[in-house]
């Protein structure tokens, strides 16, 4: 099994080569979170039916299913935090302020302690 993505000392990121993807909103009650899971899911495999079956239409309603449940995770759209912090989802790690934080982390290895 695969290492688990580095993520940023405030949670709000996943980094994956390099890349700074939104984190699910961790304010989500368990059950809404779960549910959103099994709705992204579902539609991601519906993705794969219409990629194979070359359905361009299921593909597109694929593709806002998937959209929709990735917004309700907090991992699109309006960000989750409060502080006003600009969101940085889909930088690169290095062209954000979490670049010190990500050179460390990956020259050691392993993320850096949350100091």
């Amino acid at each position: 099994m695969s290492e688990p993505p580095l993520r940023t000392p405030d949670g709000r990121y996943l980094v994956v080569r390099g890349r700074l993807w939104r984190a699910t909103n961790p304010a989500l009650p368990e059950e809404q979170r779960q549910a959103a899971l099994r709705q992204l899911m579902a539609a991601r495999r519906e993705v794969g039916r219409a990629r194979r079956a070359g359905d361009r239409q299921a593909l597109a309603r694929a593709g806002e299913a998937v959209d929709a449940a990735k917004r309700a995770l907090g991992e699109r759209g309006p960000v989750w935090w409060a502080d006003g912090a600009p969101d940085y989802n889909r930088h690169l790690a290095r062209n954000t302020p979490y670049a010190a934080w990500h050179a460390q982390a990956t020259a050691a290895g392993a993320a850096p302690a949350d100091d």
